[in-house]
């Protein structure tokens, strides 16, 4: 009888811990980008086929962190001025008067116009996310897919076609108030004044904010591309246990 009491016990408390066990993992897999249980299961078992769903939250999820560094990375001090690839130079049709200017001394005004105008875009690029998270709220399952499916820079165009007429409108006053606040405007009048008061010079004319506008989303893109491509190339990069299980998917599919 005893014996038997023995096993029983045993029994149970294999039992209790068992399920421990399992409340345990599921409990900690939950917290995984609000998972449902059958992404969790999907996650669980990497050779399992995708489903619409785990495809969708893994490209949203892509999206969002790819966007979301992107534009920390543009907006912080630096993003664009110290980027020799994004850096926004002097438009062309500057190129004459800063030309003009350094000759006769006046490089260093030139200079700090260009970087105010670094700095106007940074400022405007931190404005990105809100839009980039709309976008992805609209994705269907047809976008998704055609995402993961597609090219290094697919979700980048996802992005440029969505959202590129609601960043300029969003940009440009963003531009227009940080260029006023920190003196773009004025610097950029003066630098013309200094040059168009040098003689046989002809007047500049240019349209500042769009210019800068336009090249705050050169940036912009460009750089979203380069986190994409890093996002499904780079496993280090899949820095959630969604990424990993969609974009390495795709890896193995591929090879």
């Amino acid at each position: 009888m005893l014996r038997r009491m023995s096993t029983r016990l045993n029994y149970l408390s294999g039992m209790k811990t068992w399920t421990f066990s399992i409340l345990l993992a599921v409990t900690l897999l939950s917290g995984c980008a609000g998972l449902s249980a059958s992404d969790i299961i999907d996650l669980g078992d990497r050779n399992a086929p995708l489903t619409e769903q785990t495809v969708i939250d893994g490209l949203k999820e892509a999206l969002r962190i790819g966007s979301e560094r992107t534009s920390s990375t543009l907006s912080a001090r630096g993003g664009f001025s110290d980027n020799p690839l994004l850096r926004v130079a002097l438009p062309e049709e500057l190129d004459r008067v800063a030309s003009t200017l350094r000759t006769v001394g006046m490089g260093a005004q030139v200079d700090s116009f260009e970087t105010l105008m670094n700095r106007s875009a940074e400022r405007a690029a931190g404005e990105a996310v809100d839009v980039f998270v709309s976008a992805i709220r609209g994705m269907t399952i047809a976008d998704a897919f055609s995402i993961l499916n597609g090219p290094d820079d697919a979700a980048t165009e996802y992005f440029r076609e969505r959202t590129t007429d609601e960043l300029t409108a969003r940009f440009t006053p963003v531009v227009n108030e940080v260029m006023n606040r920190i003196g773009v405007y004025n610097q950029y009048q003066e630098v013309v004044r200094l040059y168009n008061a040098v003689p046989l010079t002809r007047p500049v004319s240019l349209d500042l904010t769009a210019y800068i506008t336009d090249r705050t989303l050169q940036g912009l893109f460009s750089t979203l591309a380069t986190e994409e491509k890093r996002i499904r190339e780079d496993p280090v990069a899949r820095t959630t246990a969604l990424l990993q299980r969609v974009f390495g998917s795709r890896s193995s599919n591929t090879q």
